[in-house]
């Protein structure tokens, strides 16, 4: 039986590539592709894949919100994170979503493989870059403290569309929720983060990886 596999990345070249190395497995079979993870979520619950190939940092929706309501809504899809950084707190943030693996993309091209194939089995996968950080936690070190724990989904998605410069009307829009509930949103977000302005959201969301933007 083939392991059909869906790869979600907002980077085409980067995209291809990944097609290019699992379409190389006899085994493996690349069901369908995604750019963003609002997308790759929709494109998850239509392919049902075995595995999903994840990009950590995505616009609209990064892959650590879109590996959650994944496996919210179709938790036989296993989820295999693909980061530019090993940050602990980004391994520990898909753990808890529900991801099982953490491969860094300059690794990718050695390791997905083998990822891929531990992942459908059954276990989990990280790239050696990351698999100390997180030995470290199940043996009982504290782990980072995550600011982005005191916060909602829908709080969490806000954020990353208000560091994307979108609009009140916008991210109404894209939410199908009213305006005055984006700004009640963006309020909360200013109280429970304790800042006092956009640019401190922004800067907030680029430092913790919600938003892929530099």
């Amino acid at each position: 039986m083939r392991i059909r596999i869906l790869i979600v990345d907002d980077h085409g070249v980067v995209a291809e590539g990944l097609r290019f190395l699992a379409e190389a497995q006899p085994d493996f079979e690349v069901v369908g592709s995604a750019e963003d993870g609002w997308t790759g979520v929709q494109r998850a619950l239509e392919l049902e894949p075995d595995i999903v190939v994840m990009d950590m940092a995505m616009p609209l929706m990064n892959g650590i919100e879109a590996t959650r309501a994944i496996q919210e809504r179709n938790p036989g899809a296993r989820v295999i994170i693909l980061s530019m950084y090993s940050n602990p707190g980004y391994v520990y943030r898909a753990l808890q979503a529900g991801a099982s693996g953490f491969v860094i993309k300059r690794a990718a091209g050695r390791e997905l493989v083998e990822a891929i194939r531990a992942v459908h089995a059954g276990r989990r996968y990280f790239s050696s870059q990351v698999a100390e950080s997180v030995i470290a936690r199940y043996v009982g070190r504290p782990g980072p403290e995550d600011p982005l724990g005191a916060l909602s989904a829908r709080e969490r998605q806000v954020l990353q569309l208000l560091a994307e410069s979108k609009t009140v009307a916008e991210i109404a829009g894209l939410l199908h929720v009213s305006p005055k509930t984006v700004e009640t949103y963006r309020a909360r977000l200013y109280e429970k983060l304790g800042l006092h302005d956009l640019p401190g959201l922004v800067r907030f969301a680029i430092q913790h990886g919600v938003t892929p933007l530099e």
